[in-house]
């Protein structure tokens, strides 16, 4: 074969090959949620931060450098923040090609012994049950900016979704039906490869608080055909063509609460969701009922909701005759 045959081949071989390193960092890049990343590039920012204030090195690390760092971060950090840093550390370290150094026993024995002087259970944000969604919807402002709250209360709380997932909805997603509405989720949070999943919203038997009635007044009176189902309304009551974001999501909950007279310090985004799981577990609803509507993969989270919202069902002090 002629040599300059065998140098073009040769260069047209290179160039594929970098092509498809170029594909394989994009898919790389897409192994994990945006939201985790930005997670991890944060924390470690925080852990060279501390590094290099103090002296140390922060890549490689030694097991000793990480047990001294989460010891110093409990004296302020919540345990749910020190187990999720140390998870960055550790997926920083991999990802350089080095050996995670937070499987050592050091940073293993330290790590025992603050979850076991600081405790380990969580101060989630108050869940908004039927009772709270009732009064959120109740004092909501007039026109396009309170129907569409009003939609976005009640199909966050009947779906149980999560913020991210409520925005991500277009109008394609959404299909009405004899028995209400069924909404596809195309891509959440525990499904990064995107299979999707199908979330059946029935009618309410309450005009004013029916999920479906709320988004069918939604879409007639913004007019939106396609493209994202909630979109931001601007202070002249007019509709803008942007989606919402999962922060504007928080925000709604929180102004409706405050509104209804309620803390909105004790409240969140994730409330709607927390708020379904746990009056259906109120409702006497089966922990596989639950599960299928707020999508878990995992019965222990779902357990949390149940064992909060069935304190007060088949209650044993209630049968003493106090």
């Amino acid at each position: 074969m002629d040599s300059r045959m065998v140098a073009t081949v040769g260069a047209n071989h290179l160039v594929d090959l970098g092509n498809v390193a170029e594909r394989a960092r994009e898919y790389i890049s897409q192994s994990k949620a945006e939201n985790t990343i930005r997670a991890y590039r944060s924390d470690w920012a925080h852990f060279e931060g501390w590094c290099a204030a103090h002296g140390l090195v922060s890549m490689p690390a030694t097991p000793a450098t990480i047990g001294m760092y989460i010891a110093d971060m409990a004296e302020t950090a919540k345990p749910s923040t020190i187990n999720r840093r140390i998870a960055s550390i550790s997926q920083a370290h991999q990802a350089a090609g080095h050996e995670t150094p937070t499987k050592g026993a050091e940073v293993k024995t330290v790590w025992a012994g603050i979850r076991r002087s600081r405790g380990i259970a969580q101060n989630g944000k108050a869940p908004t049950t039927t009772t709270e969604v009732r009064a959120m919807v109740g004092c909501l402002p007039v026109g396009l900016l309170g129907v569409r709250d009003r939609a976005l209360i009640l199909l966050g709380f009947a779906g149980a979704f999560r913020r991210s997932e409520l925005v991500s909805l277009d109008v394609e997603d959404v299909e009405f039906t004899r028995e209400g509405a069924v909404v596809t989720l195309r891509r959440s949070k525990t499904d990064q490869e995107g299979q999707g999943r199908k979330v059946g919203v029935p009618f309410g038997s309450n005009l004013n608080t029916c999920p479906v009635r709320a988004l069918r007044a939604w879409l007639g009176a913004s007019g939106i055909k396609s493209g994202p189902l909630f979109r931001s309304v601007n202070r002249h009551g007019q509709l803008q063509q942007d989606r919402l974001t999962d922060q504007v999501v928080a925000l709604v909950v929180k102004r409706q609460i405050a509104a209804a007279g309620l803390d909105p310090d004790m409240y969140a985004g994730h409330s709607l969701r927390a708020g379904l799981a746990t009056s259906a577990a109120m409702a006497g609803a089966s922990e596989r009922a639950i599960m299928a509507q707020t999508g878990h993969k995992s019965v222990n989270m779902v357990r949390r909701y149940i064992r909060d919202g069935s304190l007060f069902r088949e209650n044993a002090a209630a049968s003493v005759g106090l």
